[in-house]
């Protein structure tokens, strides 16, 4: 794609910014801002990956990736403020997550332990497991809040938090997993994925790119149930107080 083609392109984001003003959706500004962050994270990533593919040093990967997921985590903590220590649970849950897909992929020897299979493959797997992480977060909140009572009440019982938090936290599972379980049925007949138009459209033959694309689906859906499981037992201690009490207060406020 050249650069006029690219410029051009911003037609797309003109055309978003109009209708947000004709709806008086106030979004206007978000897009603006999305567009620009966008932009300059895309360009300068695609300089730093250059690099790193040129120097096929592992340290550097390992780096780039602990970046990655930095980054994820910080993303779900905002997200989830008013669960402690959020920030290091989500990275521990990413980290974990990524540990176990890449060495399945690479002790396998599915993918080449280079630069340019494991960076493009990482950022998917923690992308998908960072917006998995987000609902899953907002998710529990609401669940919590409104089934409170009937948590109370196990614990009054004398049940264990875990007894009363556990159905709730299988419901909050299920639901976050929803979209990537839904968008995988449609895959092919609805949406053709993302990757796999990419290399499509630089020329490759159409049944590698569907081969390489049905990698990334199976890996994506082990990584949101690991992610989802993880994330919810690290994050459910922190409901309750030492003397097993449920304690939302900062979440209604």
């Amino acid at each position: 794609m050249t650069i006029v083609a690219l410029i051009l392109s911003l037609g797309f984001v003109f055309i978003a910014i109009v209708m947000s003003k004709s709806f008086k959706l106030g979004l206007d500004r978000d897009i603006i801002i999305a567009t620009i962050r966008a932009s300059v994270q895309l360009l300068a990533i695609g300089y730093v990956l250059h690099l790193i593919f040129g120097m096929q040093s592992y340290g550097f990967i390992v780096l780039f990736i602990l970046l990655m997921i930095t980054v994820a985590s910080q993303n779900v903590a905002r997200k989830g403020r008013f669960i402690p220590g959020l920030m290091w649970k989500s990275f521990l849950t990413l980290l974990c997550v990524e540990i176990v897909t890449q060495t399945f992929l690479i002790g396998l020897h599915i993918i080449p332990a280079t630069a340019r299979y494991m960076i493009p493959i990482s950022g998917m797997i923690i992308g998908s497991s960072m917006i998995l992480s987000s609902l899953l977060v907002s998710r529990l909140k609401s669940e919590v809040l409104l089934r409170k009572p009937e948590i109370m009440l196990i614990l009054a019982l004398g049940g264990t938090p875990r007894q009363a938090i556990f159905p709730i936290l299988k419901d909050c599972i299920r639901s976050s997993m929803i979209p990537t379980i839904e968008g995988q049925k449609t895959l092919g007949l609805v949406q053709l994925p993302g990757m796999m138009t990419g290399q499509i459209i630089a020329g490759a033959n159409p049944i590698a790119a569907v081969r390489l694309q049905l990698l990334i689906v199976f890996t994506t859906m082990t990584s949101a149930i690991l992610t989802s499981v993880l994330l919810s037992l690290f994050i459910y201690p922190a409901l309750f107080n030492h003397q097993q009490q449920l304690h939302t207060e900062a979440w209604e406020r």
